[in-house]
């Protein structure tokens, strides 16, 4: 049986056998290493990451005494969960992320990881819950990911929008118009709009 330690895009855990991209964690562990079941919390502090999956060669017992290890389709899906680049093992994406950041917020002054931290972590919940954000679609820049009435996710690339699907995306269909429920927080869609590239799922490459 696989752990609970996949997520959604809107940030829930759920099990599953497919094997994500990326991994990350929520800034400790918030698991019980006793049993399997799911957390009631879902989340240890502000700071939530999106990690490469090997790293100096390190190994690790998934959801035992340390933090909880917590794994994605893609980058698409981590940011749209509310999580960031790692800046120890994808510091270039990290970089680029804040530089993309300060662009679209005209901000003067580098804000520091912890801050950045801060900001999103007021976009992404109220509480334990899911913060959904109501925008133009025409506006949205690839890489966002957005709430479908029905529950389902699609996440926009060029002029399609791909549906989720923890194993990947799913055939691609028209892009929406009017207004959006938005997944993805609206700093990273700041970050998406001007200049950070995401880490789509292989299953997106053929999309135009």
């Amino acid at each position: 049986m696989p752990l609970p330690n996949r997520v959604r895009p809107d940030g829930s855990l759920f099990a599953d056998p497919a094997r994500g991209s990326l991994f990350g964690n929520r800034g400790g562990r918030f698991h019980d290493p006793r049993h399997r079941d799911p957390p009631v919390r879902v989340y240890a502090s502000r700071q939530w990451i999106c990690c490469v999956l090997s790293f100096k060669d390190r190994r690790r017992q998934v959801w035992g005494q340390g933090y909880t290890e917590l794994f994605f389709c893609d980058e698409v899906t981590a940011l749209a969960a509310g999580h960031r680049p790692c800046m120890e093992c994808r510091r270039r994406d990290a970089l680029s992320y804040r530089a993309a950041l300060m662009r679209g917020l005209s901000m003067k002054d580098t804000p520091s990881f912890p801050e950045i931290d801060h900001l999103l972590d007021d976009e992404r919940r109220i509480g334990r819950v899911k913060r959904v954000h109501v925008m133009p679609a025409k506006s949205l820049p690839d890489g966002v990911v957005i709430l479908l009435d029905g529950g389902g996710f699609l996440a926009l690339k060029g002029n399609v929008a791909l549906p989720w699907s923890p194993a990947g995306y799913l055939p691609p269909r028209e892009r929406p118009d009017g207004t959006a429920s938005v997944l993805t927080p609206p700093s990273t869609v700041v970050a998406l709009a001007n200049g950070y590239v995401p880490l789509w799922h292989v299953s997106a490459e053929h999309s135009p």
